[in-house]
């Protein structure tokens, strides 16, 4: 398991080393089956120094989860539609975080397919919103600790090193040219 010191550095360098991790739901509660899927893409966000990040304008009512400790989950709602999911990291107070943009499920498939009905399986995970509705992961998340003893969800670290293709971040209006969208760069995971 991923533990605060791995999340409590800069939001770039955490999006990057995720790319090939594990995002599991253990086996605690029988009527939910272990789901096991590798992150395959990420961006990050930088607080008060990043334009496009929700803490760019300081802390409030739905941001403050950012400001807080390394390894929660930020999790809001977005364009109306669904759910993002981020993971808190640096220090206290700066609120940064990596939004996880895509991942293939490794196991737990069927109940994936299930949140995703009428999806063909590459498009299972592949964009934030769907990655939260096949897991699933909603609002009552926000705040969620991947590091408490008995945390359902965890991270663990990667069973083996994919090749990163770095770029500009997709799917917002300011601040795209930065270079903090990581995606695996190995064709049956590569992102659009």
């Amino acid at each position: 398991m991923l533990d605060l010191n791995f999340y409590a550095r800069d939001s770039v360098t955490v999006a990057e080393e995720l790319i090939g991790c594990l995002l599991v739901r253990r086996q605690i509660d029988p009527e939910k089956p272990e789901i096991i899927v590798m992150l395959t893409e990420t961006e990050a966000y930088r607080g008060a120094i990043d334009p496009a990040s929700h803490a760019y304008r300081g802390k409030t009512a739905r941001n403050a989860i950012m400001f807080g400790e390394a390894g929660r989950l930020y999790v809001y709602f977005s364009y109306g539609m669904h759910s993002c999911m981020n993971i808190v990291t640096s220090i206290p107070g700066t609120a940064e975080a990596v939004l996880l943009r895509g991942a293939v499920p490794l196991k737990g498939v069927d109940s994936i397919r299930s949140n995703r009905q009428g999806i063909a399986d590459k498009d299972l995970l592949n964009g934030p919103g769907k990655l939260t509705k096949g897991l699933p992961i909603g609002l009552d998340m926000n705040g969620y600790n991947l590091l408490a003893e008995h945390s359902e969800w965890i991270v663990l670290a990667k069973e083996r090193t994919l090749p990163i293709r770095r770029t500009g971040r997709i799917g917002i209006s300011r601040a795209q040219e930065l270079p903090w969208r990581f995606v695996a760069d190995i064709p049956e995971y590569r992102a659009k």
